[in-house]
């Protein structure tokens, strides 16, 4: 008989269960705590029950185990100065989407060349996770493999569905199960509406195909998220972070029966990815907030130790320290200075 599977699979590599990854690595209960008590805080903040602005900030991939403690450390001890009116989760990303090709994050790619020990990387991150969550600093990602959250989302406090992603039923599946709060962000054409679609599918039940906790596929049977909101991120035709888009986008989820909630990317498409534009962007926000917009309840920043970017050499003894291989980033002087300027500038009053 004629062969008609699996023509194009090249091999078939056994992964590490969830459950066995966690049994090696489980969750500490000083991890539990962070991941418990941002969670609820982010539920308020949602809510509008807490008045403090929720700041994802971190770089815009991770893949240096070292460097990405390095920032945390400095990053925790920031969040301590500005608690008060900042509440800052660590921008902890493993997994990035691609138009066409290139390195898809630590999770996939761990050793940055294309030997895609995707078992190391899963380890890698969750041990990453436990060290940062451990300082009592939460984490915050993007979710893109349906597969990976089983692996770690114990330790995730809240999740963004990225532009290429919110249109997809299987990603609005998944999010329906999610345990955290979680963002979607608008389309890369500025799209609106499928976000606010997306954030209407997953807060129903919804039954899909995954893996369970010990690898075997399984039909996933979910209860619906309701901890959703909006990511207004811009667009390839330019940005959408001043305040007639943000009264604009109020609307159109009060329309859907939504309490509106609207975080401001200050990277991506709002800043055209020049580093040195997000503090634009964040000034902008402060301000329409201040002004009344009470909807805008956070903001996103892409920094990392040094600012700018680098190529991945082939030499990957010649990786510069602390700058990011993906999207430029700003220097960590930078970040520390635009948080304080929100810290000074945020009133809690409502």
């Amino acid at each position: 008989m004629k062969k008609t599977s699996d023509l194009r699979i090249r091999f078939v590599d056994p992964l590490i269960s969830p459950q066995a990854l966690k049994d090696s690595y489980p969750l500490p209960e000083d991890s539990a705590d962070t991941v418990v008590e941002s969670r609820e805080a982010i539920q308020r903040i949602l809510a509008r029950k807490d008045h403090r602005l929720l700041a994802v900030v971190g770089p815009c991939s991770i893949h240096d185990y070292k460097a990405a403690i390095d920032y945390a450390e400095r990053l925790k001890e920031l969040r301590d100065r500005v608690g008060e009116r900042i509440y800052i989760l660590m921008r902890v990303y493993f997994e990035k989407p691609r138009t066409t090709i290139g390195w898809r994050g630590l999770i996939i790619d761990p050793q940055l060349d294309g030997t895609y020990h995707i078992s190391e990387g899963l380890t890698l991150a969750r041990r990453l996770l436990i060290e940062i969550t451990g300082m009592g600093l939460p984490a915050a990602t993007e979710m893109l493999d349906p597969i990976v959250p089983q692996y770690v989302d114990d330790l995730i406090s809240w999740a963004a569905i990225g532009a290429r992603t919110t249109e997809s039923q299987t990603h609005r599946n998944m999010v329906s199960g999610l345990s955290m709060p979680v963002g979607f962000k608008n389309g890369t054409d500025g799209n609106l509406q499928i976000a606010i679609d997306a954030m209407a599918s997953a807060r129903h039940p919804h039954h899909f195909i995954g893996i369970d906790q010990e690898g075997k596929t399984s039909v996933l049977g979910t209860n619906g998220n309701t901890d959703t909101h909006i990511i207004l991120r811009g667009s390839r035709t330019g940005s959408n972070y001043r305040k007639p888009e943000i009264v604009y986008t109020a609307e159109l989820l009060k329309e859907a029966g939504f309490l509106p909630a609207i975080m401001v990317d200050c990277s991506h498409g709002n800043s055209d990815k020049r580093p040195e534009q997000q503090e634009e962007v964040l000034r902008s926000l402060l301000e329409s907030r201040k002004s009344g917009c009470r909807e805008v309840i956070g903001f996103m920043m892409e920094s990392n130790l040094l600012g700018g970017r680098q190529d991945i050499p082939r030499d990957l003894s010649q990786l510069k320290y602390g700058i990011s291989i993906t999207d430029p980033c700003l220097s960590w002087e930078k970040t520390e200075q635009l948080l304080l300027y929100a810290y000074e500038h945020h009133q809690l009053v409502d």
